[in-house]
């Protein structure tokens, strides 16, 4: 086996990394392939699709009415007694058909304003033509608004107290009092922050209540809109620094740390593995996954690092001690910040192995090797968070960028890692997954000196019960083998002996009488002679 292809199932090509678009930025497994900005792109142009068939049907809708009405107003004729009547049944159809035509358009951030609109068509409706496309019209248009400048302050204001509400009902006031106390050393820090900026400071933090008040109000839309309202955010934000208060790029991406720091910090609790998505479920998959993977050792993954340098062992146990600290954090560039970190341990202990710089083929592998070591727990709830609500520049370029790309990759191999990945037989590896066995240990040979003899003792002892137990399982497989040959040949013995006895059956006879004594007299034979009688001679 050589190296070529021990890294067939593992290297994966550079540019596989990249959005499949061809922008030059990373793409991500959760976008399609595509980076942040063309994954927007097509999501708009696949929502806009939709919405111009929703409006086409609307019209043909609208159309159908203004008909039907028109045709009902021409027989209406003499019927003057019963015009009331039918006018007010018309309209109700009327309304019931517009309410309908409307609820293709509703969305939860303007439950009130169109909760109103309908009212008024109520009160209105026996003017019914007066209810035409331009209304629709309207009604999309108000879609292409950002969804989070559309509260008005009776909405923000029932969002505080529905959050209050909320807030009071919280079981683990332990829990409550800790983020309480993050979330108000966050609030100063980001005052702090804001006061080096002045004017520009004051119009940021406007926008960061105002996000917050308007995403209160939308915790019962699923977390996909939520998270394309805070992209939507991020981006407008960065627009108005760069074109209305001139920043430097420099600057604007410190403000957009602390923006995202700030804003994520608070709604941590609602967006972070939600119950409407089905997160929990692939976090568990995937812990299940990587510990039924727990044999899998580096040679299989060609992984070049030699643990046995007290160097590298530490760089190993960080890289897995930060893999696992993200869950502990809140915001998402804090979360990146630990992969970062993470993968820079793994290129030293690469590098310390190698005495040479890392590649990146060698890189994935390790990274792999890793995940598999330390099972971070939620793993995909993390990665599902970051991809949702992390500023989206961090994930288009940086080494931020590169490194959560990797991870996401390594993820994806576990999930999809079979026998030919590792170079085995399907047989070995149908073994190694179910327990029955497990890769042999180092030789006795291949032990550094320093290494204790206990444990040098250990693992030979594992060998001899792993050679112990293939041999009762062998053992085993042969004496069921033997117990099912005799049952086939007796049962086979007992066929040919049933089909001998079908073929000559027994005839039983009666039994012969005795034959008679032969001096007996002779009754029945009359040809025989008689019996010799004794003779007295006298002398």
């Amino acid at each position: 086996m050589n190296l070529k292809s021990e890294r067939r199932g593992i290297h994966v090509d550079q540019s596989e990394l990249l959005c499949k678009k061809g922008c030059g930025y990373y793409g991500n497994p959760a976008w399609q392939g595509f980076c942040s900005k063309c994954w927007r792109e097509e999501y708009h142009k696949a929502r806009q699709k939709q919405i111009q068939e929703d409006w086409e049907l609307a019209e043909r809708l609208q159309r159908e009415e203004e008909e039907a009405y028109a045709s009902s107003q021409s027989t209406q004729g003499a019927q003057s007694l019963t015009f009331s009547k039918f006018e007010e049944k018309k309209t109700n159809e009327k309304t019931r058909k517009v309410t309908t035509v409307k609820k293709f358009f509703t969305a939860s951030s303007r439950a009130g304003a169109k909760k109103a609109a309908q009212e008024k068509i109520v009160k209105q409706g026996h003017l019914g033509r007066e209810r035409n496309a331009d209304n629709i019209l309207r009604d999309l248009k108000e879609i292409f608004t950002p969804s989070w400048e559309l509260a008005s302050p009776t909405e923000v204001l029932a969002g505080k107290l529905k959050a209050e509400i909320q807030e009071s009902k919280s079981p683990s006031p332990s829990i409550n009092r800790q983020a309480s106390i993050e979330t108000d050393r966050v609030s100063k820090e980001f005052i702090e922050f804001l006061k080096a900026y002045h004017k520009s400071g004051q119009d940021i933090y406007k926008q960061c209540k105002l996000f917050l008040d308007t995403m209160n109000l939308k915790k019962d839309l699923s977390i996909e809109e939520q998270s394309e309202c805070a992209q939507d955010f991020y981006q407008n934000v960065a627009e108005k620094l760069q074109t209305r208060w001139k920043m430097p790029p420099e600057k604007v991406e410190k403000a957009m740390d602390q923006i995202e720091k700030y804003i994520m910090t608070r709604q941590y609790k609602y967006v972070f593995c939600p119950e409407t998505t089905d997160d929990e479920k692939k976090d568990l998959a995937v812990q299940k996954r990587i510990r039924a993977l727990h044999w899998v050792t580096p040679q299989m993954l060609c992984v070049p690092v030699n643990e046995e340098i007290p160097e590298v062992s530490d760089m190993v146990v960080k890289a897995i001690t930060d893999i696992i600290e993200m869950d502990s954090k809140r915001v998402p560039r804090d979360k990146l910040a630990c992969i970062t970190k993470c993968s820079k341990h793994i290129f030293n202990a690469i590098k310390i192995t190698k005495n040479e710089p890392a590649s990146a083929d060698d890189f994935l592998p390790t990274l792999i090797y890793i995940v598999l070591k330390g099972n971070p727990p939620r793993l995909q709830s993390n990665i599902q968070y970051i991809t949702r609500f992390c500023n989206p520049s961090r994930l288009m370029t940086g080494e931020d960028g590169y490194y959560f790309t990797n991870l996401c990759c390594a993820v994806a191999f576990i999930e999809k890692l079979d026998a030919q990945s590792l170079n085995l037989s399907q047989e070995d590896f149908d073994r190694f997954m179910t327990g029955q066995t497990s890769p042999k240990k180092q030789e006795s040979d291949s032990w550094s000196p320093d290494v204790c003899l206990g444990v040098k003792q250990m693992y030979k002892n594992l060998d001899l019960l792993s050679q112990l137990n293939e041999r009762q399982e062998r053992i085993v497989s042969e004496a069921k083998k033997l117990e099912k040959d005799l049952i086939d040949w007796t049962d086979g013995v007992a066929k040919e002996v049933q089909d001998i006895v079908e073929k000559y059956p027994l005839e039983i006879k009666p039994k012969n009488q005795a034959l008679a004594a032969i001096d007996s007299e002779n009754v029945e034979n009359d040809k025989l002679p008689p019996p010799l009688q004794p003779q007295v001679y006298a002398g």
